[in-house]
């Protein structure tokens, strides 16, 4: 089973890039494993990635292998601490959610798809220092009934029953942001309100994407 997850972890990384919403070294992925989790290693790009490659962090934070993590293993740690229903958690820089990231922009209801990530907005969490404390900290307190958020100046980070669902939770967020800055290219979109989001959320804990 380990090298199992460990090839889907490469799988997913491989199909992140190709899909467009993160290229070369940037950007993470990892999987719950046991007490701790399996995460990509630091400055490796993917398409090099061999299955020792994968570093094992338990649950205190400690790295096993000949690899270290990713520079945002803090994120993908804390995450797995606090919600019991994230086994995979995706970090990308998809271009339109950095454009709107670097704006410190929140994604509105503006279509009701926004549910898709749990609530009535996308959160876009404050700057911090990538790999640091306090970004994973900011990056906690946006996620809270949320599988998604932004993270100010820098990408997106979902959070999924399996690493399938994340990648496709990811895309789809990055068509969202794609779509909210072509609204703000001519003019503030009409959002929906705060009944007809409720009404979205709960036809959605049934729906596709959800978990």
């Amino acid at each position: 089973m380990p090298g199992e997850r460990r090839q889907q972890l490469i799988d997913t990384a491989l199909a992140m890039n190709r899909s467009g919403i993160n290229q070369g070294t940037s950007g993470n992925l990892s999987v719950r494993s046991g007490t701790g989790m399996l995460i990509t290693p630091s400055g490796i790009p993917y398409r090099a990635l061999a299955l020792e490659d994968i570093v094992y962090v338990d649950d205190s934070g400690q790295p096993d292998g000949a690899r270290q993590p990713s520079s945002e293993w803090r994120i993908h740690h804390d995450i797995y601490r606090q919600r019991k229903d994230a086994e995979a958690i995706l970090h990308a820089h998809p271009t339109e959610c950095v454009a709107l990231a670097c704006m410190n922009r929140a994604i509105p209801p503006f279509h009701y798809m926004v549910a898709v990530a749990g609530g009535k907005n996308i959160r876009c969490a404050p700057y911090a220092t990538f790999g640091s404390q306090q970004l994973s900290d900011h990056v906690l307190q946006a996620l809270q009934d949320r599988k998604a958020c932004l993270m100010a100046n820098h990408g997106l980070v979902c959070l999924a029953g399996g690493l399938e669902q994340a990648l496709s939770l990811a895309i789809e967020i990055e068509q969202l942001a794609r779509a909210y800055l072509r609204c703000l290219a001519v003019s503030d979109p009409v959002l929906l309100d705060d009944a007809e989001m409720d009404r979205v959320l709960l036809k959605f804990k049934s729906y596709g994407l959800q978990d």
